[in-house]
């Protein structure tokens, strides 16, 4: 059980297909252990496959689409990871604007290993410290972010992370900066 109380607070979890399993579940739990209510927003609806490094995992029922989800209705948003996941969520302009959004609302976003990629694309990573998988720190460079190769790195509500290794880290500091709340500081 989390040391932070996030009851009644509604966390988007904004994937797709491709997804790393384990990092929409593993932040998923923690968010619910906390108390906190988590939605899966996704594309497209239906189900969404998981995928455990290249093998495939679980599918994953969407409850809302990006284009009707308003980010006024959340109190943070979580991108996991997956490299085929972070790349089609990074081309969709409902997933860019929705994740916009968020910084334009000073909420908490959390982002692990490939998830940034995001970020990038929806014009919001500039000038803030982070992280991601290693292979993204050119690309996260040239967007004008801040990179460091650390486990967890927060910066104004913003969490990122590097790998499925990180998660303890990842949902710990999720948890916190939720409970938090808005930060002046979380802006586009």
């Amino acid at each position: 059980m989390s040391e932070h109380n996030i009851a009644g607070k509604k966390v988007a979890f904004l994937l797709t297909d491709g997804v790393e399993q384990v990092e929409l579940t593993s932040p998923w739990q923690a968010v619910k252990d906390a108390g906190g209510e988590p939605t899966l927003v996704a594309p497209g609806s239906g189900k969404l496959q998981g995928f455990n490094g290249t093998d495939k995992g679980d599918t994953f029922d969407v409850d809302l689409t990006v284009a009707e989800a308003n980010a006024s209705d959340f109190d943070a948003l979580v991108i996991p990871g997956g490299v085929v996941n972070a790349d089609h969520l990074r081309a969709d302009k409902d997933a860019q604007s929705f994740t916009r959004s968020f910084f334009e609302q000073h909420k908490p976003v959390a982002s692990i290993c490939h998830g940034p990629w995001v970020l990038i694309d929806a014009g919001v990573i500039r000038g803030r410290n982070v992280t991601s998988y290693f292979t993204l720190e050119t690309d996260l460079k040239n967007a004008g972010a801040n990179w460091t190769d650390e486990e967890v790195v927060v910066d104004q509500g913003l969490v990122t992370s590097r790998n499925p290794d990180d998660l303890p880290a990842f949902n710990s500091k999720l948890v916190e900066e939720i409970a938090e709340g808005q930060h002046a500081g979380q802006t586009a």
